[in-house]
């Protein structure tokens, strides 16, 4: 059975930036900014852009 021609990778080759930040990501963005402190929980962490 062959692959459908949806799920092959298209032939750009380039890898596109994520938008979405992972959790330990988002709290090292926070310690850069100095919005994070030690001992804040990490549920329900702020809204963070990621870096340019």
């Amino acid at each position: 059975m062959s692959q459908h021609n949806s799920f092959k990778a298209s032939g750009g080759g380039g890898k596109k930036n994520r938008t979405v930040l992972k959790r330990f990501e988002r709290v090292d963005l926070l310690r850069k900014r100095g919005e994070w402190g030690d001992g804040n929980r990490v549920v329900g962490l702020k809204k963070t852009k990621p870096e340019e």
